[in-house]
């Protein structure tokens, strides 16, 4: 695994500033930011995602709050928008 660094919270403190990285081999992001908090998750799982998919968070993951200063950092791809499960 080979990390780039792409982006940290503008006009950042020394320390606790949410911060972008791109896994060079697999393409993932490595997002440092804020825990979202109960009420953010708890708003998530109501909303749902796709129909049938549970709405627990695995101790595996985390969800995380990010800025929507940091989605500049975001890199995209040739063909925006085909990414991800919507669930249609």
């Amino acid at each position: 695994m080979a990390l780039k660094f792409l982006g940290i919270w503008p006009n950042t403190p020394d320390d606790g500033s949410p911060t972008i990285w791109l896994d060079d081999t697999t393409g993932d992001l490595i997002i440092q930011s804020w825990t979202a908090d109960e009420a953010t998750v708890r708003q998530a799982q109501e909303v749902g995602s796709v129909p049938g998919h549970t709405t627990d968070v695995p101790a595996h993951e985390s969800v995380v709050r990010l800025p929507a200063n940091m989605v500049q950092f975001i890199p995209r791809s040739d063909s925006e928008g085909n990414g991800g499960n919507s669930g249609t």
